[in-house]
């Protein structure tokens, strides 16, 4: 009697599974294609500058009209340029407001310092830190966006920005960090 019951569940849910991979295929919603556009031609910082917490939130806005095509600092003229050509807008300076473009840059931990906390492994947005708790940390340099926001999160200030043009060789096997 058990054995029945348990063969019936199995080609009840069996039967349930299929019908719901079936359901998903036919009734499958594709994104936004606009918002899909629009965010391949963000640079996928995700440093939340332009006031949103990523480049595919500021891809929907600016989609629904909701921002405006200048708010990407990492970005610069070239996405304002690319953003505007694609929407058929006219280009527009970048706006202070959210920060000037910057040379692209480079997270660098000083080892010796790092004590270990792993605060900046969830400050991270696309997990350039390699690290445990109570363990030193070190940045993934060629992953490294340069956002800035594991700086504020260390309480010993051991992180510092570079410039990738002032000689910071990603697979430079002396460089720290």
């Amino acid at each position: 009697m058990t054995l029945l019951a348990i063969l019936a569940l199995t080609l009840l849910f069996g039967l349930l599974g299929w019908l719901l991979a079936l359901a998903h295929r036919h009734f499958h919603l594709a994104g936004d294609p606009l918002t899909e556009e629009i965010n391949a031609l963000l640079p996928q910082i995700q440093c939340g500058q332009c006031g949103f917490p990523g480049c595919r939130p500021y891809a929907e806005a600016i989609a629904h009209g909701a921002a405006d095509i200048n708010q990407c600092p990492p970005g610069g003229t070239e996405t304002i340029r690319l953003l505007a050509e694609f929407l058929g807008r006219e280009a527009k300076p970048q706006d202070p407001h959210y920060g000037l473009q910057k040379p692209p840059l480079v997270a660098v931990i000083d080892e010796p310092r790092c004590i270990g906390c792993a605060l900046c492994l969830t400050a991270c947005p696309v997990d350039a830190i390699l690290g445990a708790a109570k363990f030193m940390h070190t940045v993934i340099a060629s992953e490294c966006t340069g956002c800035e926001l594991c700086i504020p999160s260390c309480p010993v200030d051991c992180i510092d920005l570079v410039t990738l043009d002032a000689g910071v060789a990603l697979d430079d096997p002396t460089r720290t960090g």
